[in-house]
């Protein structure tokens, strides 16, 4: 029996356990550093607004990326400041900006969350909202992926969404289902939002821009990827969730389930839940508004055509205030102590330090291929593979190529500033309207999101909801294929038919 037991102890060592995050980020710090040796450096010219011009790629004298830079490249992202080369922000396009004002905000809203959750408001709600829903609790799931579909089709809804993940975990939880349904009832909502955008001026807006087209020149084919795209996801989440209901050990992390029950419950499935009186709806009342007041906020309604709202739209700055703000009433409205109320925040925002990290290590990425000048090299390769593609060919090739694009620029604006000049006027030459380049990019920008661990929303996201990232991929792969084939679809259609 002892050697049995020996055996197994041998065997569980020498069991292959999948990196965390952050070590797949450090990783591939190091990968796209060795690539900066053997990558040729190269460089479009600019123009006034910083967007590379069509034409004018020309090799540079290298750069490679030293052990050094490989070190200092999170803190370059945090900072956002420029290696003694000066090649950080070379195009000024939002997509290497330090990471610090992301980190600060994400702090905020961990410390927001940490005084709110001392309240038992959250509790309270989410009870009532259970017992409210009864046995149609699964209409939750469609209901908030909606929801967070239409912030995302309509102002890009990414680190705005991470305060959602602990109430709406929380809530599925309490309903019988697990914390991967939670997760991804929120970033699927948002993400498809995303990949579906609309009028989405982060990203729709700034390619339609770039490529001088209308913004809703091809609206029709955005419709359609969003549509088809969120009544897939939504089918693909309640059909999971409808297992892991009927049978725990279906869950994807059904060895987790005791933890995360007193984790996200506070004390269990089987805990007393706080009544929910009139100060602890005042709380809730108080926590929603402070996500309406972001949304409001964020919208840019000047680029909407909409100017009595706003003359600008809040960026991570205002949005770290608004918590702050909102975390320090909803205490006073609680009666905290001067001393609680410090101490919850701080308590809320270490459980967010995790993702505050997460963001430095995948800007890291950004800042070494840029220091080490390949950037535009892979894009200039990308502009040679197109040439003398057919329509429907050369669309679907788009597509593809932008998947790749969108690993190595996270950033939809920034990859749009940097690809868009090159990639539109391509399309002319194959008889492809600008507006299914400009559907391709942000379907493929969305597409790769929704998995890729240098998104620092996917990687935040499943710190939160405490999902390994290669469960999340097991679970969300599927579907991603099933979703491009989708995108692939409408964009052929688009083509052919090029209304």
């Amino acid at each position: 029996m002892a050697t049995a037991t020996a055996g197994e102890t041998q065997k569980e060592k020498r069991k292959f356990t999948f990196p965390t995050a952050y070590t797949i980020l450090a990783l591939l710090i190091v990968v796209f550093a060795l690539l900066t040796f053997v990558i040729p450096a190269g460089r479009y010219d600019t123009g006034p607004d910083g967007a590379p011009i069509p034409g004018t790629y020309h090799a540079v004298e290298p750069n490679p990326q030293s052990l050094q830079a490989m070190l200092l490249a999170p803190i370059n992202g945090m900072y956002g400041i420029e290696d003694r080369q000066g090649y950080v922000n070379v195009y000024n396009t939002g997509a290497l900006y330090g990471a610090i004002d992301v980190a600060l905000f994400i702090l905020m809203i961990g410390g927001f969350l940490g005084i709110t959750m001392k309240t038992g408001a959250i509790d309270a709600g989410i009870t009532a909202l259970v017992q409210r829903l009864g046995t149609n609790g699964k209409l939750l799931i469609p209901i908030m992926m909606c929801v967070f579909a239409a912030g995302g089709t309509s102002y890009g809804m990414a680190e705005e969404s991470l305060a959602f993940y602990p109430l709406i975990i929380a809530a599925l939880i309490a309903l019988g289902y697990d914390a991967i349904t939670g997760v991804a009832v929120v970033m699927l909502g948002a993400g498809i939002g995303v990949l579906g955008s609309t009028i989405n001026p982060f990203a729709t807006g700034v390619a339609t821009g770039i490529a001088g087209i209308p913004l809703t020149e091809g609206l029709i084919y955005r419709i359609l990827i969003l549509v088809a795209c969120l009544a897939i996801g939504i089918w693909w989440v309640m059909r999971y969730a409808a297992k892991v209901k009927a049978d725990p050990t279906k869950s994807f992390v059904a060895d987790m389930r005791a933890k995360n029950e007193e984790h996200f419950l506070r004390g269990g499935a089987q805990a007393e839940a706080p009544e929910f009186t009139t100060q602890r709806k005042v709380i809730l009342g108080l926590f929603i508004l402070a996500f309406v007041v972001m949304i409001i906020g964020v919208i840019p309604w000047g680029d909407l055509g909409i100017n009595r709202i706003a003359t600008r739209y809040w960026w991570f700055a205002e949005l770290s205030a608004l918590f702050l703000v909102f975390g320090i009433i909803i205490g006073l409205v609680a009666r905290m102590k001067e001393g609680d109320l410090i101490s919850n925040f701080i308590a809320g925002a270490a459980d967010m330090v995790g993702v505050a990290l997460v963001v430095a290590l995948a800007r890291g990425i950004t800042v070494i291929m840029n220091n080490g000048l390949i950037i535009d090299t892979v894009l200039y390769w990308c502009e040679s593979l197109l040439a003398g593609l057919g329509g429907v060919a050369f669309i679907n090739v788009i597509f593809l190529l932008y998947l790749p694009l969108s690993f190595l620029v996270p950033s939809s604006s920034g990859l749009a500033t940097l690809t868009m000049p090159i990639m539109a006027p391509l399309a002319s030459f194959a008889g492809v309207p600008e507006n299914l380049v400009v559907t391709a990019y942000q379907s493929a920008s969305g597409l790769l999101n929704l998995f890729t661990p240098t998104f620092a929303v996917v990687t935040g996201a499943l710190i939160i909801g405490r999902v390994p990232i290669a469960t999340w991929w097991k679970f969300v792969l599927p579907l991603v294929v099933i979703l491009g084939v989708i995108i692939m679809v409408v964009l052929s259609i688009g083509v052919i038919v090029q209304v």
